[in-house]
């Protein structure tokens, strides 16, 4: 994945948003998050120690109001970012270009992770077929029985961790979701 910050840009994105109000770390990843659609989310070991070091340079003031800290930009914070406002018209536009190729790689990623998802469930249902065995009630609650229920168990746990893994995307979830319906729809036909 392509850095979706150059060198020092994250730093002025940070002033930036202080420049707008006073704002906790945990509030500068969401904003941070929310600028990106979702799409990147940085993590508290990009953001604080930055905020520190804005902090030390005295472009930032930290605050403690009991159980938060509060960053705050000064006033040289601000004449840092009135100095600095063409430099925050380029940084909109890089970071539009980062957001669009984050976008491109989300949409690439799950195209294949969908085709794999897809893959994987048809070869489970292909699976299933094989080895199903018309059953009357009784043998329902013999070998068939349980091998039905291992199977159902099996696609529970696969669609599961699929949609629990923190690495799947929302458009893998969706596609795993319409997944289930289809095999559910399939299953009430049978009735």
């Amino acid at each position: 994945m392509a850095p979706v910050f150059a060198h020092g840009q994250l730093r002025l994105y940070l002033l930036s948003l202080l420049s707008e109000g006073p704002r906790h770390g945990y509030e500068i990843m969401r904003d941070l998050e929310q600028r990106f659609n979702g799409l990147y989310t940085p993590s508290a070991g990009t953001v604080y120690p930055r905020l520190a070091k804005l902090e030390e340079e005295g472009l930032v003031s930290r605050g403690d109001d009991g159980r938060k800290v509060t960053y705050t930009i000064t006033d040289a914070g601000r004449a840092e970012v009135e100095r600095r406002q063409s430099d925050l018209g380029d940084l909109e536009t890089d970071l539009d270009r980062s957001a669009s190729q984050l976008a491109e790689e989300v949409r690439s990623r799950v195209k294949g992770e969908s085709a794999d998802l897809r893959a994987e469930l048809k070869a489970a249902a292909q699976e299933a077929r094989r080895v199903a065995k018309p059953a009357s009630g009784e043998q329902m609650k013999g070998n068939a029985g349980h091998e039905f229920e291992r199977a159902i168990n099996e696609l529970r746990q696969s669609a599961r961790k699929v949609m629990r893994s923190r690495h799947t995307s929302q458009a893998v979830r969706v596609e795993a979701l319409r997944i289930v319906h289809e095999a559910q729809r399939r299953i009430d036909e049978l009735k």
